[in-house]
């Protein structure tokens, strides 16, 4: 039944005219935005800043790809962390210690995708004569989340929408050359406007035949 289906898609191409990224969806009612496109290129360009939280160790600025969408669009939540300079913190994979975690509550309105981290660099610690992978300075953490393209919170959107609130947290142990402090959890929030898609049918002479 969805023979002939556009599928959206995009394409970034170089200045020497070489495809350099391409984003496809297998489902014709789940899209990325165009904002969700942008800031996975540039994310200096592509994100709103949402909220800077000074946590124990760090700053926390949270960004979101898009502050308004329709069912079944992507956006890309981001927390950017940003660590002073004798600061580190273990990244995935770090076996015996705790590492950073984004975790995002999941709420029927909303398709959790994976998170994604960034790469990691790797610590040697003479003292244990051991390495381990970390993250220091600067660097993001991003989600991506579907709206829903189910009917149940279609029918609840209305003619002016919804604000959906996302919530969660993220986990992380701050240390220093010499310690390790306290494993710490501090709350993250985004929201989202959700409209109702827009169904008015395209005129009758550019119909689909």
């Amino acid at each position: 039944m969805q023979k002939g289906f556009a599928r959206p898609g995009y394409f970034f191409i170089d200045r020497r005219g070489i495809i350099r990224e391409k984003f496809f969806e297998a489902k014709y009612r789940e899209r990325l935005t165009g904002n969700s496109v942008v800031a996975k290129l540039f994310p200096e360009l592509g994100e709103e800043v949402t909220e800077t939280v000074e946590a124990p160790h760090l700053r926390l600025v949270l960004e979101q790809s898009d502050r308004t969408s329709v069912p079944g669009t992507r956006i890309t939540l981001a927390a950017e962390v940003r660590l002073p300079e004798d600061i580190h913190v273990y990244a995935p994979g770090a076996e015996g210690y705790k590492p950073i975690k984004l975790v995002i509550d999941p709420m029927p309105e909303m398709e959790l995708k994976p998170v994604v981290y960034p790469q990691s660099k790797t610590l040697y610690l003479p003292v244990i004569k051991e390495r381990v992978p970390v993250f220091d300075g600067s660097f993001r953490i991003t989600q991506d989340v579907k709206v829903s393209s189910g009917m149940e919170l279609a029918a609840s959107l209305g003619k002016d929408g919804k604000t959906l609130t996302i919530i969660g947290k993220l986990e992380y142990q701050a240390c220093d050359q010499t310690k390790c402090y306290l494993p710490t959890s501090i709350p993250v929030k985004w929201q989202l406007q959700v409209f109702p898609l827009d169904r008015t049918r395209a005129p009758l002479d550019i119909r689909h035949k």
